[in-house]
């Protein structure tokens, strides 16, 4: 069986749509980050375990899972910039209320909120870029994307750190309700409509149901979508179990955590540079082949050096660093060639494919917050069983062997 990839639509995108795409997709990454360095001190104000703090991260998964599955078709049918203002408002409005929650279920369904405003960015910025550009363009797009999303665990740590130093956790949300302010301006300012026409028919004579329905159906089109959600799971691990292993298990300062968790960002940015730069020379096939394979490498050697006891502080960055830089040739890829199977379905299917990376995320979060020993090996497993399953979905679903493209 052999397979070529659909070409659509070829442009060259301006700075100022990148920026505004790349701050729409860092909406969840920087609502993550920037509290990361917080929970432990969230804990203690409230007087629960790091577990029971763990509550909010599943909490804001699950929010960006369900949330995606209705601003995807809603986006194919009314149009991109509706669901992102909706977004962000909802996003403004809740992240007020994490500010002032006074208890942790409160602070728990404030995360939940706070989710569900800002997946309208993360799910709708993919359908924009699927409107708008080719496969290979759209995969290189998704790269430079992760250039300015990376911004957000370069920054969002340290800065998170100091302004828990100075102002306390709750400032943190303020500062969360700002973002959100300024993207929602940003959108009604500056951002088209980018919704063809094809697409409006399409979404006018199918439920949202449907839609789903025909995505399923396409087992190449699933092996993407699975390989992204897997390999979602396991970033999602990383970032929900390194505060609880740098702070509380090797005894780091919120702020070095802050440096080590920008440390590790930058191996997942430049790899994902990287794969735009080889894209001119290479297909999105071929990179994710040797990408998944490295990240399945390194994270069992790191279940392997964590089992023996010898996964050190310096070992496990390494290892980490490694792993997740060997991430980056797959979830560009991924999604470029998941939306270039249906492309009048841009929107349902960029809301699989952030609605399976999360539920993943809040099921691997959920499962380690019940591990009962500390130290590196409930992260190492965890990575490497998401990295294991990215690995067969694109062997044995989207069967990236028989591609020659």
């Amino acid at each position: 069986m052999h397979a070529t990839l659909p070409h659509q639509r070829r442009a060259r995108p301006s700075l100022g749509f990148v920026l505004l795409l790349g701050a729409l997709t860092a909406f969840g990454a920087v609502s993550i980050d920037l509290y990361l360095p917080a929970l432990p001190g969230i804990a203690q104000d409230f007087g629960v375990s790091m577990g029971a703090v763990q509550g909010t991260m599943s909490a804001f998964f699950i929010g960006m899972a369900l949330g995606q599955l209705i601003y995807g078709p809603l986006s194919d049918r009314i149009g991109r910039r509706t669901p992102l203002l909706i977004g962000a408002v909802i996003y403004t409005l809740a992240s007020l209320a994490c500010a002032m929650a006074p208890s942790l279920e409160a602070l728990i369904v404030g995360r939940f909120a706070q989710a569900l405003g800002a997946c309208a960015g993360v799910v709708v910025a993919r359908a924009v870029v699927s409107d708008r550009f080719d496969t290979v363009e759209s995969a290189r797009l998704f790269s430079l994307l992760f250039l300015v999303l990376g911004v957000a665990p370069l920054l969002a740590p340290t800065l998170g750190a100091v302004l828990l130093q100075v102002a306390g956790w709750r400032a943190i949300f303020f500062v969360l309700a700002g973002f959100g302010l300024l993207i929602g301006t940003a959108v009604a300012f500056g951002l088209p409509e980018s919704r063809t026409q094809a697409t409006a028919d399409q979404a006018a004579d199918e439920s949202a149901m449907r839609s789903y329905r025909e995505v399923g159906k396409s087992p190449q089109l699933m092996g993407f979508l699975l390989a992204g959600a897997f390999n979602g799971a396991a970033l999602f691990t990383y970032i929900s179990s390194s505060p609880g292993l740098f702070i509380g298990h090797f005894g780091v300062t919120p702020l070095v955590f802050g440096w080590i968790f920008a440390g590790v960002a930058a191996g997942l940015i430049a790899s994902t540079q990287l794969n735009r730069a080889l894209l001119r020379r290479y297909t999105p096939i071929q990179l994710m082949r040797v990408g998944s394979l490295g990240a399945v490498g390194f994270s069992l050697l790191f279940v392997a050096l964590a089992m023996a006891g010898v996964a050190s502080l310096a070992v496990s960055i390494s290892l980490l660093f490694a792993a997740l830089a060997s991430y980056g040739f797959v979830t560009a890829n991924s999604m470029a060639l998941a939306l270039s199977l249906m492309p009048t379905r841009a929107g349902a299917i960029s809301a699989l494919i952030g609605s399976s990376s999360f539920a993943f995320g809040a099921v691997a979060t959920g499962l380690l917050g019940l591990w009962p020993t500390p130290g590196p090996l409930p992260m190492a497993i965890g990575m490497a069983i998401g990295f294991l399953g990215c690995w067969a979905s694109l062997q044995f679903l989207a069967r990236i062997g028989r591609w020659t493209a």
